[in-house]
């Protein structure tokens, strides 16, 4: 069998440890060919290939990005894009592809599935919002790489008495504001899920400086005022998912906080710096644990199906339940945190 691979949506690390498994496998075991798709689903849809095979994946294991290249690509947005894609796999002689991606891109999967691609897929997002995998890989190494960031934050933040607002990835899902927020002692963490109260946070930012420390206030991208209305968008720009671009609810929170405490407040945007980058030995782990199940699905010709993580086992699942709806923070999981801001 000739098999494709490519990798959509937005980066992360781990991708390329997947491309390895996925082929190092294949290759070894199952006496497949491979061939690369370039940036996402925009790869099939202009045959935008390149050679993949054991040469290429050497020594990509703790490489952050993908070899392979990313796009937001939706061909389902464009006139004649299924049609085209079939007609490129047919062209370059793939007999089934590994789709390597979040909502949008296994969502593009899923329907292609449905109209008869051979199509598996591996679940991959920094924000951990598929609802049909435990964990995905980039989210471990976003988790760390924003923990440290709040480390060395805390230090400043004293040393100047400044209240610092940090802000994260995760435009619908706070598992990232979440998780870094408590383990780097945060005193405020705003999520997507929970709308938040503008005097609730400013009170907690007051108190925290009665003891003598500077606060810290972790936010998510997508995290929005309980009062209404929407503080984080940046633009009106819109992709081929629908996606608004987000941006900018750190800097409102701090001025608000400015503002109404009088308290000196920066805000600090770790964006890109989150999913770029060496991946951890987690993260590497999943993947590669990932790769090597979804080339078996392939060669037991289990289509439509996407890996996952279970517990400590990895299974096979429908694709629509990777993507039928996002896993989310519930306010219990929330408030079961608050204990430790403040």
């Amino acid at each position: 069998m000739r098999i494709g691979v490519l990798t959509g949506g937005g980066d992360c690390p781990g991708l390329n440890a997947v491309i390895r498994a996925v082929v190092r496998k294949g290759v070894a075991v199952h006496g497949f060919e491979f061939v690369g798709f370039r940036d996402g689903w925009k790869g099939p849809l202009e045959g935008l290939t390149m050679e993949l095979g054991i040469a290429q994946v050497r020594g990509i294991l703790p490489r952050g990005g993908t070899i392979l290249g990313s796009s937001r690509t939706n061909p389902f947005k464009i006139e004649g894009g299924v049609e085209r894609i079939k007609d490129n796999l047919a062209g370059a002689g793939v007999d089934a592809l590994v789709a390597i991606g979040g909502e949008d891109t296994l969502g593009v999967a899923t329907k292609l599935a449905d109209l008869g691609v051979q199509v598996v897929g591996v679940p991959k997002t920094i924000d951990n919002d598929l609802s049909g995998t435990d964990f995905t890989f980039g989210f471990d190494t976003a988790v760390n790489i924003a923990s440290e960031a709040i480390d060395r934050l805390h230090t400043t933040a004293e040393s100047h008495h400044r209240a610092l607002v940090v802000e994260v990835m995760g435009r619908h899902a706070g598992w990232i504001a979440l998780h870094a927020g408590m383990s780097g002692g945060a005193n405020v963490v705003l999520i997507p899920e929970v709308p938040f109260d503008i005097d609730e946070v400013c009170e907690l930012v007051r108190k925290r400086f009665e003891t003598q420390y500077a606060p810290i206030i972790v936010v998510a991208e997508g995290a929005v005022p309980r009062e209404g209305g929407d503080m984080s968008l940046v633009s009106g720009e819109v992709d081929s998912f629908g996606h608004v671009r987000l941006g900018g609810i750190g800097d409102r929170v701090a001025a608000e906080i400015e503002q109404r405490t009088g308290a000196e407040a920066r805000a600090v945007v770790l964006g890109h710096v989150q999913r770029g980058g060496t991946p951890s030995a987690f993260d590497r782990w999943l993947a590669t644990r990932f790769g090597l199940h979804a080339i078996d699905a392939v060669a037991e010709q289990a289509f439509g199906t996407m890996v996952a993580l279970r517990g400590a086992d990895i299974v096979r699942v429908p694709l629509i339940e990777g993507t039928g709806e996002l896993k989310l923070v519930s306010p219990a999981e929330y408030a079961e945190a608050e204990v430790f801001f403040g």
